[in-house]
């Protein structure tokens, strides 16, 4: 016999909201909130505190390291540029006064606060997580309710830890089929934007299921729900299964005997019930997807290498055709022109969105044997990922290929340190973002995959990977 239906059917979305409210008022939730994850651009936020003559209320439900303006080569020389050694430096001071654990940047942990987070198991199922950056939907591939805020919110959350929220609709991405050999989560998210659009979440908490994301890594579904923003939804998560469990067991911040018996318990109870419904519902084939790039200034941008840069003259839409016609003005790029006679000037590997071990190991898989014909960046998402890679020895691999192996940071993906672009230069990145003056101004950035960023460092241009021959 079948079993029975709940008699209210909730997404996990549901779930995890429900359990988490404190007080309703004027159409807003004040929701209790499980992990807040801050880093050197939160120092708005202790300072409001100080302002105020407040205190952290809870500081070991939060966890601190300095991502986005730390250097990544030359570090043991300091920060050279005075505004960003001053934020890292407030980190320190803020955490060690507030009893907030820091990962340092002498601390082999340090690095991306979105891979950090997952890594040390500080992220887990059904928690609602917090971070002053909007990429904080990556850790929703675990399970968990998570989402950008602003410098007030962070103040808020470290005050009292709750944030007033305006509960969001609901969207199921369903992405059907099997994902072809070799393509990936980056692959995949870059797919759903191209079709749905930047704006097409927009006021929406995404879950993303379907076979193909069951078949992704925890680390491919880590990239999918990273790029979420890049949709406009508010946030973007993966219902837990015995991927995210056995990612979990054994990581640092993980519960441990009894706890994570109840813990497992928890979780398991988490997805979507069956016959529960979404404000809205969409459905995406993977089985005949290529590996896609970015032509644009916008992450939905997005086509299958082996396309070509579109015509806006066909767009019906007024404001959407000039906004195409600029970004292709801007892109140096001319309608018609096969993506793969696109020649690139720099490359970047890394980024929250694919900075992680197995983007590295996918990357040296294309470098090995290869030579680079243009510059290009290695940067590692966290000092436990740097371990790991040279343990590997993928450090030997990208080195031998001419590839630059860097320290961990946000680095190139938003333009920091001297990780940029000049004027007019082009760009392959693994990042998130491909906005105008992104990785520098004037500077063109294409997203795609790590194996078709490598592709392009030993072509010099956009190449499928899989017609690489053997190296």
């Amino acid at each position: 016999m079948a079993d029975a239906l709940p008699a209210h059917p909730r997404t996990i979305i549901d779930k995890i909201w429900d359990s988490h409210v404190i007080t309703e008022q004027n159409g807003e939730t004040l929701l209790y909130v499980d992990r807040h994850l801050l880093h050197d651009g939160s120092f708005h936020a202790f300072d409001g505190l100080k302002a105020e003559g407040r205190r952290v209320l809870r500081p070991a439900q939060a966890l601190a390291t300095p991502d986005h303006y730390v250097p990544t080569t030359g570090r043991r020389h300091g920060i050279p540029v005075a505004d960003y050694r001053n934020l890292v430096e407030g980190l320190v001071a803020n955490t060690a006064a507030s009893g907030i654990t820091h990962f340092g940047m002498d601390d082999p942990r340090q690095g991306i606060v979105h891979i950090v987070g997952p890594e040390q198991g500080f992220t887990q199922p059904g928690i609602v997580l917090v971070c002053g950056d909007s990429h904080t939907s990556t850790h929703g591939a675990l399970g968990a309710l998570a989402f950008g805020i602003g410098a007030s919110e962070v103040k808020h959350v470290l005050a009292t830890q709750s944030i007033w929220q305006r509960r969001p609709k609901t969207m199921r991405i369903a992405v059907e089929g099997r994902l072809p050999e070799g393509l990936g989560g980056k692959d995949v998210i870059l797919a759903i934007i191209g079709q749905i659009s930047a704006a097409g979440a927009s006021g929406h908490a995404v879950e993303y299921c379907g076979p193909a994301i069951r078949a992704l890594s925890m680390e491919g579904r880590l990239t999918v729900c990273n790029m979420s923003i890049e949709a406009g939804a508010r946030a973007g998560l993966i219902a837990p299964d015995d991927t995210t469990f056995a990612y979990l067991a054994g990581r640092p911040y993980a519960p441990v005997g009894k706890a994570w018996d109840a813990a497992l318990a928890h979780w398991r109870s988490l997805p979507t019930d069956a016959g529960a419904t979404y404000d809205r519902s969409v459905t995406i084939d993977v089985s005949g997807l290529a590996p896609m790039v970015t032509w644009g200034t916008s992450p939905e941008d997005a086509a299958p290498i082996d396309g070509r840069v579109p015509d806006p003259s066909a767009i019906a839409d007024a404001a959407r055709r000039e906004s195409k016609i600029r970004a292709l003005e801007y892109m140096g790029l001319k309608p018609g022109t096969p993506l793969s006679e696109i020649e690139v000037d720099r490359v970047f590997i890394g980024s929250c969105t694919n900075g992680r071990i197995e983007d590295l190991r996918v990357a040296a898989a294309i470098a090995r044997g290869r030579k680079a014909r243009v510059p290009t960046l290695v940067v590692p998402g966290s000092g436990l990922v740097r371990q790991q890679a040279e343990a590997e020895g993928l450090d030997r691999i990208f080195a031998d290929a001419g590839f630059e192996w860097r320290e961990p940071g946000c680095s190139m993906c938003l333009g920091t340190n001297g990780d940029t672009i000049a004027a007019g230069m082009r760009a392959a990145s693994t990042s998130n973002r491909n906005f105008e003056g992104r990785q520098g101004k004037g500077g063109r950035t294409h997203l795609m995959s790590p194996a078709m960023a490598a592709a392009a460092a030993v072509t010099g241009r956009f190449t499928d990977f899989r017609r690489l021959g053997p190296s």
